[in-house]
């Protein structure tokens, strides 16, 4: 069944209206006709199933026939510093990772970063990118589509993730800390987890240091190294893991 993002303001009431670019998208792309049943989102983690009676060429409109929770969202909500790569990998690793389950990203301005300026970043891209998380969150069947957050420094990212959740740090030059140490050494299972990711030459042994002050834990995702837009990936996939939320 098909899943669309759309105003919270729509499914106030058993009646949806639908109007806008979505109505092409459902009658001249989808081809729904009346009868047809598809899946709206608040991006609240609630799903409606509206089922369509009336198709015209300017709205849609229909009934909300049963109202669930959607079943996958993570428990564990990890929110990744990445490091800004070149813009193909960086929006390929949005899409990616919005399907393995982040809830939030934070572009980052690392010191081995080549990016242009964090204004031209900030104002040209978001619109594209948050295209992107949209419809990787519709087709993997998340119930609230990730956050974006404003690109920022990599100090200000440090502050940032000091305020809540285990802030880590994979790291070339560490060798002793694994993630599954650190995560079987907790007390209780981190509701949240700061995953910080350097850009392609990694953090400088200065950025580390600065991250530490700041309660950050670096550690090894072991011997091989790792692409820059990949580490990310594999470091989320292993924390869902531990914590049971592949399961």
């Amino acid at each position: 069944m098909h899943r669309l993002f759309v105003p919270a303001s729509w499914l106030e009431k058993e009646r949806v209206t639908i109007t806008g670019p979505l109505v092409h998208r459902l009658r001249s792309v989808l081809r729904l006709k009346s009868g047809a049943h598809v899946i709206l989102l608040d991006n609240s983690g609630w799903e409606h199933e509206l089922e369509i009676d009336t198709v015209s060429s300017q709205r849609i409109e229909g009934r909300v026939t049963h109202k669930s929770l959607a079943t996958a969202e993570p428990r564990t909500k990890i929110t990744l510093y990445q490091a800004l790569l070149k813009l193909d990998r960086f929006e390929w690793l949005l899409q990616k990772g919005t399907e393995m389950g982040i809830v939030g990203f934070v572009p980052m301005i690392a010191e081995r970063c080549i990016i242009g300026s964090l204004e031209e970043i900030s104002k040209t891209k978001a619109e594209r990118w948050q295209r992107i998380l949209t419809q990787a969150a519709e087709q993997s069947r998340r119930g609230r589509i990730p956050s974006l957050r404003p690109a920022v420094l990599f100090p200000t990212a440090c502050e940032e993730a000091a305020r809540g959740g285990l802030t880590l740090i994979p790291w070339e030059e560490e060798q002793e800390q694994t993630l599954r140490s650190i995560l079987r050494a907790a007390e209780q299972p981190p509701f949240s987890v700061n995953l910080f990711i350097g850009p392609e030459g990694g953090f400088t042994p200065q950025e580390v240091t600065q991250a530490q002050r700041y309660g950050a834990i670096p550690i090894t995702l072991g011997p091989r190294i790792m692409r820059a837009e990949t580490a990310g990936l594999v470091a989320a996939t292993a924390i869902l893991y531990e914590l049971g939320d592949l399961e």
